[in-house]
């Protein structure tokens, strides 16, 4: 399999110039989720170039491509397209100045702060070496182009478009993300991998009076506090030590003037964990927590509480990633290595779930490598080093791009039939 990806990959001088600029332009260009119209015309533009079977507006603007050369197993790789609503501060020539309109009516700017350039830029490298590698592999080719997966809901709106049945099934899935740690480095890991996430918001119950005759009211204010305090015990009391979760309150709003009690209070949350079993216990004690509290205060009515956004946990097939990492050692050496756990979120998983495919997700590594060290020997790796969704975060082009055009081929080889087979 090695030397199936070393010829593939003799070509990777030929197409580096064009995934730099592709990446460059993208970064410039950045779209919302479900509004990824212009990426997503530019990527099918290109498959088609390269003979790809291509479907596009899935789910409203994802995009695939199917290459098949000969019998084989099939491989099916993703790239979500998406950027977010940040305003860039990387001071870079390709940065982006584009604002737009939100789903909800807002202006706001936009900018891939989380890497999503990267993944589509990598992926459109990847398909165009293994199309013009015909001799080098058998099989089925799958390159999905995934939007809106910042919102959690793009994974499921091709889904509920008939994904499932306008592509192969799949014998396996895969995907990739960039991180902020050393370019040139992939990581694996099995099982868990990324948590789920689950968004809330709570609204407590009061009743309003005069801020001077606080015995008339029942200060959903105080209430509030009382919730978020009680809150914070779910993870630090109810849970082991040793299991991961993670609990966070990044809203509370509530009144308008100082001298008036409000009738209600707003508080919107998130939570973290890594398995069914402690997500049910997270949400059921969160219910239980806000209701016992607002029960405590003598609230009017009992709290209304509300789903805002959930994404899976991300668990990885023991078996592929075994496999990869395998693959990944054999190919990169010291450069790869065991992904840590990560407490981001992705909505990914669903797509491998409803084709029925195992799958595995990794890391690449986008920082550039002396600052990283540098950071590391001074300790200041959380302070020097922009993470995904800050404004500042910007992969440096290489050698990011390269390895991940390269863990793609890696990857996708270690299934596909080879020469050597």
């Amino acid at each position: 399999m090695t030397a199936a990806a070393d010829r593939v990959l003799q070509g990777l001088d030929d197409v580096r110039q064009q995934v730099e600029d592709f990446y460059r332009d993208l970064h410039a260009h950045p779209e919302l989720g479900l509004a990824e119209t212009r990426t997503s015309a530019r990527v099918a533009d290109r498959l088609r170039d390269w003979g790809y079977e291509v479907t596009d507006g899935i789910g409203g603007t994802g995009v695939c491509g199917v290459l098949k050369h000969g019998d084989g197993p099939t491989v099916l790789l993703r790239a979500d397209m998406d950027a977010l609503p940040v305003k860039e501060a990387t001071g870079l020539p390709y940065a982006s100045t584009a604002t737009t309109t939100d789903r909800s009516g807002n202006e706001v700017p936009v900018m891939h702060a989380c890497g999503h350039d990267v993944h589509v830029a990598c992926m459109l490298g990847f398909a165009r070496l293994m199309a013009e590698a015909e001799d080098g592999w058998q099989g089925t080719l799958v390159v999905l182009f995934q939007p809106s997966e910042e919102n959690g809901d793009g994974a499921d709106a091709m889904l509920s478009d008939g994904l499932a049945d306008r592509v192969p099934r799949p014998d396996v899935a895969f995907a990739q993300h960039v991180l902020p740690y050393p370019a040139g480095h992939v990581a694996v890991r099995p099982g868990a991998f990324l948590s789920a996430a689950d968004s809330l918001r709570v609204t407590l119950h009061g009743r309003g009076a005069h801020g001077s005759a606080p015995q008339a009211a029942v200060d959903p204010v105080v209430l509030a506090a009382m919730c978020v305090v009680r809150l914070q015990t779910i993870v630090s009391r109810e849970l082991a030590p040793t299991t991961p979760a993670v609990l966070t309150v990044g809203s509370i709003t509530a009144g308008s003037s100082p001298n008036v009690i409000p009738d209600s209070a707003v508080i919107e949350l998130n939570v973290r964990s890594y398995d069914d079993a402690t997500r049910t216990h997270l949400l059921d004690a969160i219910e239980r927590c806000v209701r016992a509290e607002s029960e405590a205060s003598g609230s009017p009515e009992a709290p209304t509480i509300e789903k805002l956004s959930e994404f899976p946990p991300t668990h990885n097939d023991a078996d592929v990633a075994k496999r990869l990492d395998e693959a990944f050692r054999a190919h990169f050496g010291d450069r790869a290595g065991t992904a840590e756990l990560q407490t981001a979120s992705e909505d990914f998983s669903e797509i491998p779930r409803a084709l029925g495919a195992p799958f595995c997700y990794w890391s690449i590594g986008g920082t550039d490598p002396d600052r990283y060290a540098e950071a590391e020997r001074k300790g200041t790796v959380n302070q020097d080093i922009p993470i995904n969704h800050s404004a500042a975060f910007a992969p440096v082009i290489q050698p990011t791009l390269d390895t991940g055009v390269s863990a793609l081929v890696v990857a996708a080889l270690a299934w596909l039939q080879t020469p050597e087979a």
